[in-house]
């Protein structure tokens, strides 16, 4: 990953992709209220021919459940474009036994749900004897439901988890995930889990090109998955969506309507560095001007450039446009954090500007 810089494009993100990846939790909505320009974006990306699929962390919504609260925002979406961690993590356990297994599923209804259409049996107790444990969640979980994981895992269960993220934004602010809840877990247990159906894994955008080809097969259409290199993972965070595209060899785009911040993206490690930055998913349907490296050093992006000297990133634009509120000077800036940390440079010390954007 060494070297993995911002790419430009002379076109719009949503022609030259075919396939959108969208998170939804800090991109599209937040909690119940859609994020500002998100619809309308994406309304416009479909117009340019680019397809969406919703992917998620969250297991406790269904599929249904989501589709309409987006299309109460406007948008046209059926459930099967709506990918959960629920629908993989089931999935990915039915690859690991055999049909019929007994599973204990502690989550939403949803995650239930999807454990007995991928085949297996669900049960409700660990006096049951289940050879394989889903830790999902739900706003509602209890500890009992944490106790019950860590009992079957300690008796020799598989275990499995929906996702890992450590934080989920909601209405009022950012709040505990699920990723908090599997640490709890682990420490009882003492053991990792054997599988995460959830970003920062690739399985779920996999899982989301199969799931496409599948309705596509369902309408009576010959379709083969899209391919990784005309797909783009679109996320508000570096450690799950962006980590999640660079694993599984997919374009990424971090917008920063959630959790990612102008300094998390310009200290990033190579495995958590976006493909393209934009404010909000307006930037799908912009073009995004390359950075490149300037001869003593440092990057310029459009007509923004950047520099370190004397222990401080500098920032400079031509023009009445003022350096720290510019996307391209953050462009250009993330390009010469990331240059200075792959040639062995402590950016960690180096002074930061602020970046309003």
């Amino acid at each position: 990953m060494t070297g993995a810089y911002l790419k430009g494009s002379d076109r719009p993100l949503s022609q030259a992709y075919r396939l959108a990846l969208l998170d939804l939790d800090g991109v599209v909505y937040r909690g119940k209220n859609p994020v500002e320009h998100a619809a309308d974006s994406i309304a416009q990306a479909e117009s340019s021919g680019m397809a969406m699929e919703y992917t998620t962390n969250n297991s406790s919504r269904f599929q249904s459940v989501v589709a309409e609260q987006l299309r109460g925002f406007g948008l046209n979406v059926e459930p099967w474009q709506v990918i959960t961690s629920s629908v993989v993590a089931a999935r990915m356990v039915a690859h690991h036994v055999p049909a019929g297994t007994k599973v204990l599923a502690a989550g939403a209804p949803h995650l239930r749900e999807e454990v007995a259409k991928a085949g297996l049996t669900l049960v409700d107790s660990v006096e049951d004897g289940p050879e394989a444990v889903i830790q999902g969640w739900y706003p509602e979980i209890t500890w009992n439901e944490l106790a019950a994981v860590a009992y079957a895992a300690q008796r020799g269960a598989r275990f499995f988890v929906t996702n890992r993220d450590l934080t989920i934004p909601r209405e009022l602010g950012i709040a505990p995930g699920c990723g908090s809840l599997v640490n709890a877990v682990i420490e009882a247990v003492g053991r990792q889990p054997l599988g995460s159906a959830g970003k920062p894994e690739s399985a779920m955008y996999d899982e989301a090109r199969q799931l496409v080809a599948d309705a596509q097969s369902a309408q009576g259409k010959a379709a083969e998955p899209v391919a990784k290199e005309q797909c783009l993972a679109i996320g508000d965070r570096l450690d799950t969506d962006i980590e999640a595209g660079n694993r599984g060899g997919y374009d990424s785009l971090v917008v920063l309507t959630g959790v990612a911040d102008p300094r998390g993206i310009m200290l990033a490690e190579p495995i958590l560095r976006p493909t393209y930055i934009a404010k909000d998913l307006r930037g799908l349907n912009e073009a995004h001007p390359a950075p490149a490296p300037l001869p003593e050093g440092g990057y310029a992006c459009g007509r923004a450039s950047a520099w370190i000297d004397g222990g401080e990133l500098h920032v400079a634009s031509q023009g009445d446009v003022e350096a720290p509120s510019a996307l391209d000077a953050l462009r250009a800036a993330c390009c010469t954090m990331w240059q200075a940390a792959d040639r062995g440079i402590d950016t960690g010390a180096i002074v930061l500007p602020d970046f309003d954007i």
